[in-house]
């Protein structure tokens, strides 16, 4: 395994040239970098034995680590990973955050962009790095296999740029996820089969250990060795499947400068609060007078606010330890932690991310919006028999006798297909060969107070369906994700594959067309990939279609993207070869 900004391998300056003349287009047009910023990664995924909370239980991990290994790159950089899948399922990987710039085909998401890579298959994958610039990650978009198989992706200023900040002794990725002592692909298809929530993780974890919190983890226990007077940068990272997360550490403050791959305006924070699927770049200085035997806990905690769900209310804890602190018996500090329902908390520290907004990282934020909808987000309930009329053979576990957990945008719960991805419906047909429906709806089909504490038992019903959203090449789209309060309101992470976008509105209760414009920051709003929808609230976030292809849109808790809160962009290609499609790799998997 490769990294950082080693030459180009043979193979890999064959595969991209063998790309460049199958997509018959000119090497100048292609984003394809100069040879010497390509990296090339081979990424095992094999069955690894794991011992967490004392039991031991076989996962699916990449070259046998959990997490798994970290990519690293440069701005503008390809990387090359060639997947080996020597475990005993199908598995897609996903490169969160990283646009692909008219390169959907190796986005990763399952049935969405790519047919699975089977069981002793091996696929490779080309990643386009193009403007991302600090914590990005990969994870697999498969099931809910991203449980164990994730790690993070750092990239790097170009070679002669800098950091927009002091440039820091050291780098520590910080990622943060969930164990559960059940396996997770039985945990999935026990939820499937009952139409029940999915249980409660076990332990919350700091790169993958739940910390000393909890039984036979001591010893494991991530441990961050720092020299005083450095300055450190903490890539943070929240993985949890089913958890935004507040994280902190003790007797030093953040001063966060980065989200999402892009820079922010720098403030300081006590702690932070990171969305699932979200990414914080935040700046430690070791400066603390070595109080507790120069040793203090990073923490992290969930953070949820609808009363209705059972959530695991843990701290998962980590160990900053400064170098030649003397050996100590205290246990090391702990930090303040906000409250696990503290929205008011989670509230004010996402209020105060702005980008950047110098000439070298410009907000260019649209003015005009040629596409607005307004997309409800909720959670939601099915007949037992799945879409049609109850099964009375079927005892389901919804929150209504005879019914099943579901979840929606815009009252349509998503079903990906299974013969054949969109990507590829699209590609060979333009038009869906009955694969998609390209009317995905604008507007709610009810209106109604969608943040009233009960809403009506019949407004909790969704339908299923494969309903896409097809936008001209060019156009600025303009989403105004409306939280619901349906089975409780609680925020919803919503993550774009293909683009970035600005979150240039956050609010509570119903957006009102009229009204809650005029509060839009225009002027230096954050450049995200995934945003937090208030719980009971509403956010809005612009793009401009620009990225030809097949992109994913879903909730990043991977219950809600099972139960079918999700659906499609389709960008249509521009007129020149430059603004269109790449052709489809010969070399993808099939069904």
């Amino acid at each position: 395994m490769g990294g950082g900004a080693a030459k180009m391998p043979v193979a890999a300056l064959r595969l991209v040239l063998g790309m460049v003349a199958a997509f018959g287009v000119a090497a100048a047009a292609f984003p394809v970098p100069a040879a010497s910023r390509t990296n090339h990664y081979d990424f095992f995924i094999t069955e690894t034995k794991v011992t967490r909370l004392c039991r031991e239980k076989s996962v699916l991990a990449v070259n046998g680590q959990f997490p798994g290994p970290t990519i690293e790159a440069r701005r503008g950089d390809v990387v090359v990973v060639n997947v080996h899948n020597q475990g005993h399922k199908n598995i897609t990987l996903h490169w969160h955050g990283v646009d692909q710039p008219r390169n959907p085909w190796f986005d990763g998401p399952e049935y969405i962009t790519q047919c699975p890579i089977a069981p002793g298959a091996n696929f490779t994958y080309t990643v386009l790095l193009s403007h991302e610039e600090g914590t990005l990650w990969w994870h697999a978009h498969s099931d809910f296999d991203r449980a164990t198989v994730h790690g993070a992706f750092v990239v790097r200023p170009k070679l002669g740029s800098n950091y927009p900040y002091p440039k820091p002794h050291k780098e520590i990725p910080v990622i943060l996820g969930e164990w559960w002592n059940a396996d997770v692909e039985k945990l999935l298809e026990e939820t499937k089969r009952t139409g029940g929530d999915v249980n409660v993780s076990d332990a919350n974890t700091i790169n993958g250990q739940p910390g000393d919190m909890f039984p036979c983890s001591v010893d494991g226990t991530f441990r961050a060795v720092v020299e005083r007077g450095r300055m450190y940068l903490l890539r943070v990272i929240n993985a949890g499947l089913t958890n935004d997360m507040f994280f902190a550490v003790a007797g030093h403050r953040l001063t966060v400068v980065g989200t999402d791959g892009r820079y922010l305006k720098p403030f300081a924070a006590d702690h932070i609060m990171i969305a699932s699927g979200q990414t914080m770049d935040v700046l430690l200085h070791a400066n603390n007078n070595a109080t507790n035997g120069g040793r203090y806990y990073m923490a992290a905690r969930t953070f949820q606010t609808n009363p209705q769900l059972t959530v695991n209310n843990s701290t998962a804890t980590a160990v900053l330890e400064y170098a030649g602190a003397p050996p100590s018996a205290a246990a090391p500090e702990l930090p303040a932690l906000p409250a696990v329902g503290d929205l008011a908390a989670a509230t004010a520290y996402t209020a105060r991310l702005r980008s950047l907004a110098t000439a070298a990282h410009p907000a260019d934020v649209p003015s005009r919006v040629d596409e607005r909808m307004v997309v409800t987000v909720s959670v939601n309930v099915l007949p037992c028999g799945g879409g049609g009329a109850p099964n009375s053979n079927e005892t389901c576990e919804g929150p209504i006798n005879g019914t099943r957990f579901a979840a929606s945008l815009n009252n349509v719960s998503f079903v990906a297909p299974a013969g054949v991805d969109v990507l590829d419906a699209y590609y060979s047909s333009v038009g869906g060969g009955g694969v998609y429906e390209p009317d995905f709806p604008d507007r709610p089909p009810v209106a109604f107070n969608f943040t009233e504490a009960e809403p009506a038992t019949e407004l909790w019903f969704t339908r299923r369906g494969t309903r896409v959203k097809v936008l001209d090449y060019g156009a600025v789209v303009e989403v105004v994700f409306q939280g619901t309060s349906i089975l409780g309101a609680e925020p919803h992470p919503m993550h774009l594959h293909g683009y970035a976008f600005y979150v240039v509105g956050r609010g509570f209760g119903n957006f009102d067309e009229t009204r809650d414009p005029a509060t839009y920051n225009m002027v230096d709003p954050p450049y995200q990939n995934t945003v937090s929808v208030p719980s009971g609230g509403w956010a809005a976030i612009r793009f401009q279609a620009t990225n030809p292809g097949v992109w994913f849109m879903h909730c990043h808790f991977d219950r809600h993207t099972v139960w079918g809160m999700d659906t499609v962009f389709i960008v249509k290609n521009g007129k020149t070869p430059e603004t269109q499609m790449m052709p489809r790799p010969p070399s993808m998997p099939k069904c």
